[in-house]
């Protein structure tokens, strides 16, 4: 039997017990409204670690508008590539009866399909260069199951970009939102047609920003690539390129274009071209017929544990002056090898990618205050921004439209060009996407140095003998490696 005095222990124990209890939970709820939530403490009692956030209760996002609203934006693009179509032909025949012989040729037909984005309500949609590249034929496919064929504006493979125009003044386009803006972490959803599966949404976040993964692949004196993709987990696989990366409320934040990946579907991450370059590169392209770039005239690099063993760097992220082009903006401005630029305007730069990005939304002419780190000082220095050809003014759209029709670009031929060839002139087809030339078998790099055995020099030529052209020609030529060749072409 308990005594008086051992009731009397346990009644005083139980209620020490229920004070203890009392003032853990006032102290858990103070701790959690102050923002204290976790508390680490070692077997010394001394304190490890202390959090500075609130306990809040995690809410998904709706991402239910947003997607309805893309999936009436974004298209299907089906592309036909017609098989090349050419004739065997002995140039010795043709000057002396004038016909190309021979046999004719046609490889099989390819298509393909991607997707894109509305941008206005008469008709221009932006897509991939690479969903369009080489097509012959495009149609463009509404959500509501209505089709249109489209005609390129234009496009810059630099950056991956093509803007479409289609007969249509009723449609809804996506509000082009603020790359800038976005955060690592936030919800973004992907929307598309992969897999041949129509108006597919998918969602995730923003894994990174202003990421290369060097896959743009430009020559023939094009721009070099601008990589700074949006980096998200959201899935996308082929079929996606073209479609539109959106935010949360509803605006376009950036193109999907590409994914990364073994075995050629989703597999963790896709990237997606920042809707600030998407409004630069569509711009210019409405307003000028071409891309107008701008070059800061500098060989950068990351800063990474390998240039540290190499210079004695001060900061750890940046783009790293290695060396300046002669004659360059940068170098007239007074900008040095060794300085790191850590901004452009308002605007950071960690990397490379960034400066890239920034730069690359500005036209030759324009004037940008660059921020380097020199020996430890900050340092804003005034750039006036340059062409890829070293000056202030703005590009000229390609002369040679007459060519355009026939799937080429062209330019004259270069003096040093000319030299080693050994020839006294020509014309250098520097791309070919569909028509008439890639069907006849022309590769890109071939000088056009006669047409129908009439000497050609330079473009107004060539347009000239056009223009007195009807049925067919016979193109003759010399590849950079010395290699002649002539094809038939109908007009």
């Amino acid at each position: 039997m308990k005594t008086l005095i051992e009731y009397g222990k346990i009644a005083m124990a139980a209620l020490i017990g229920g004070m203890v209890a009392i003032g853990a939970a006032e102290w858990n709820k103070l701790g959690t409204d102050q923002g204290i939530v976790s508390r680490q403490v070692d077997s010394n009692h001394s304190v490890l670690h202390v959090s500075d956030r609130a306990m809040v209760a995690y809410d998904a996002p709706d991402l239910t508008v947003a997607a309805e609203d893309a999936v009436e934006s974004v298209v299907h693009v089906q592309v036909t590539a017609e098989g090349e179509e050419y004739y065997q032909v002995d140039p010795f025949q043709y000057f002396f009866f004038g016909q190309p012989n021979g046999r004719r040729y046609k490889m099989p037909d390819r298509s393909g399909a991607g997707s894109g984005v509305i941008i206005s309500q008469d008709g221009y949609i932006v897509t991939n260069n690479h969903v369009i590249n080489g097509a012959d034929e495009i149609k463009v496919v509404l959500n509501d199951n209505r089709s249109y064929e489209a005609k390129v504006i234009g496009a810059d493979p630099s950056t991956d970009l093509a803007l479409l125009k289609i007969d249509e003044n009723n449609l809804d386009p996506l509000v082009i939102g603020n790359s800038d803006d976005i955060r690592l972490g936030e919800w973004v959803i992907a929307v598309g047609n992969p897999l041949n599966l129509n108006s597919t949404v998918t969602a995730g976040i923003v894994s990174a920003k202003a990421r290369s993964i060097n896959i743009l692949q430009t020559g023939n004196g094009q721009n070099p690539p601008l990589e700074a993709f949006i980096q998200t987990d959201a899935a996308v696989n082929p079929g996606n390129s073209g479609g539109a990366l959106v935010s949360v409320n509803g605006e376009l934040i950036g193109i999907n274009a590409a994914i990364k990946s073994p075995t050629g579907s989703f597999t963790g991450y896709s990237f997606a071209i920042p809707s600030n370059i998407v409004k630069k590169v569509v711009g210019d392209l409405l307003e000028y017929g071409v891309v107008q770039r701008a070059f800061i005239g500098v060989n950068i690099r990351n800063i990474d544990d390998q240039l540290r063993e190499e210079v004695d760097v001060p900061i750890s992220s940046g783009a790293y002056v290695a060396g300046l082009t002669d004659g360059g903006a940068a170098k007239d401005a007074g900008i040095e090898e060794g300085d790191v630029i850590i901004g452009v305007g308002e605007l950071s730069v960690n990397n490379v990618a960034e400066l890239q990005e920034q730069i690359g939304r500005f036209k030759p002419g324009d004037e940008v205050n660059v921020v380097v780190n020199r020996d430890g000082v900050e340092k804003t220095i005034p750039v006036i921004l340059r062409n890829l050809e070293g000056e202030t003014k703005l590009i000229e759209k390609p002369a040679n439209q007459d060519w355009i029709a026939l799937g080429g670009t062209m330019r004259n031929l270069k003096k040093e060009e000319q030299e080693k060839l050994n020839l006294r002139g020509g014309v250098k087809i520097t791309e070919i996407n569909g028509g008439k030339l890639r069907k006849a078998g022309i590769r890109e790099g071939f000088v056009i140095t006669e047409i129908d055995n009439q000497e050609v020099k330079d473009l107004d030529e060539l347009n000239e003998m056009l223009s007195e052209k009807s049925g067919g020609v016979l193109i003759g030529g010399v590849y950079p490696n010395g290699e002649k060749k002539y094809y038939g072409i109908g007009l």
